[in-house]
């Protein structure tokens, strides 16, 4: 269960760590599969793919085990609300970056994207959007499958960004923009903030505001990083007014970054 100050820095700065959100075992599992899957050996770094290596959804048992522990749906109760999200089958996408100091394509700032707008190419994920309401995304997580200190490509987070983010939005409505227009905007809104960086042990989840602007950056460690990065699906829209006044934390947020 996610404390008072907890949320608190989660509505202000977008983001609250969960160390032990899952057990070590499930993430050394998960990374064993994941080996196989890239044809590599961890222990032949001659073998392995370079910056970075993206990897499906996998709806292995470990990787759902990992998505779905007690500690995890206590803390969406609370961030999302009950009954307001759709327990993971899977881990989604991964990325592993491995140690070179070579940039890539994901290190340059942005929003993850989470519709297809009516001229969206479903298998070009750039054509996607995000609007004001964070449609079909209540929460970006970040699944630490290895441990990761500061030179093993941290993803990089601008603590208190996704404030910014919500006022860019507004103005666009229900179709919003898409991955590369949001992404020009939100990078020259955001730049003033304070970094933060997704380090941890392996088992650690980073629960973000959806709107929250982050990236990647090289490896200038020694041993790969394996990060899970999918998304919680609201079970039902997001409202930013509520008759009840019921209002989550992500949508209490969306509200604060729109001056209500």
């Amino acid at each position: 269960m996610l404390d008072h100050a907890q949320v608190n820095a989660f509505i202000e700065d977008g983001f609250v760590r969960i160390e032990g959100a899952f057990p070590r075992e499930i993430a050394d599992e998960c990374r064993e599969i994941i080996w196989r899957d890239l044809g590599a050996d961890p222990a032949d770094p001659a073998t392995w793919p370079r910056p970075v290596a993206a990897r499906p959804d996998y709806t292995q048992t470990p990787f759902v085990a990992a998505a779905n522990t007690p500690r995890l749906h206590a803390a969406f109760d609370t961030l999302v609300g009950k009954g307001r999200w759709t327990p993971r089958t899977s881990l989604g996408g991964f990325v592993i970056r491995f140690p070179g100091n070579e940039p890539a394509v994901v290190d340059g700032w942005h929003v993850d994207v989470s519709f297809p707008g009516p001229d969206s190419d479903p298998n070009d994920y750039m054509t996607w959007r995000a609007n004001v309401h964070s449609r079909d995304r209540a929460l970006l997580m970040f699944f630490l499958l290895s441990d990761v200190g500061e030179d093993d490509a941290p993803t990089r987070l601008r603590v208190g960004s996704h404030l910014d983010v919500a006022r860019v939005l507004e103005p666009e409505g229900e179709e919003g923009l898409d991955a590369r227009e949001l992404a020009r905007r939100v990078d020259a809104a955001t730049g003033h903030h304070r970094l933060a960086h997704v380090t941890g042990s392996a088992g650690a989840v980073y629960l973000c505001h959806p709107f929250l602007v982050h990236a990647g950056q090289p490896h200038l460690g020694k041993n790969p990083r394996f990060l899970g990065q999918p998304k919680l699906v609201p079970a039902g829209p997001l409202r930013l007014d509520r008759a009840d006044g019921a209002l989550s934390p992500v949508e209490t947020a969306i509200r604060r970054g729109l001056g209500r």
